[in-house]
Formats: structure tokens, C-alpha cells, sequence
């Protein structure tokens, strides 16, 4: 709601910076894309190395959170 009546404001003081954001925002939207799939592949990378490495620690007993 806040971000509605903002919107508002924005529009009635200055509507051509909001047109120009609502016209940008998809493009910009695709434009990070690419940079939200280098995000999930280097989080799965680190997910799976950190697995790699506690391995030895689970086949030995040892359970994560569990103190």
C-alpha cells in the first residue's frame, strides 16, 4: 500500500521519471538474468563443495545442528 501511494506521488509530481521507470523496468529485469543464474550456479558450486568436505564427517556419525 505504501509502495502504491508512493507510486502516486512520484506520478503526480514527476510522471515522466515514473513512465520511464515503468518502460525500464522489464528491461532491466532481463538484463539481470544472467547475473541471477551465475548467483544459483556459484551457490549450488559452494553448497556442493561444503557437502564434499563435512562428507567424512557424516559417515563418521556426526550430525549438523546437533549439539
Amino acid at each position: 500500500m505504501v509502495k502504491f501511494l508512493l507510486w502516486c506521488i512520484l506520478f503526480i509530481l514527476c510522471w515522466p521519471v515514473a513512465v520511464l521507470g515503468l518502460l525500464l523496468y522489464p528491461v532491466v529485469w532481463l538484463l539481470l538474468i544472467p547475473f541471477r543464474l551465475v548467483g544459483i550456479t556459484v551457490s549450488a558450486v559452494l553448497a556442493l563443495v561444503k557437502a564434499l568436505v563435512m562428507l567424512p564427517a557424516r559417515l563418521l556419525g556426526h550430525r549438523p545442528g546437533k549439539k
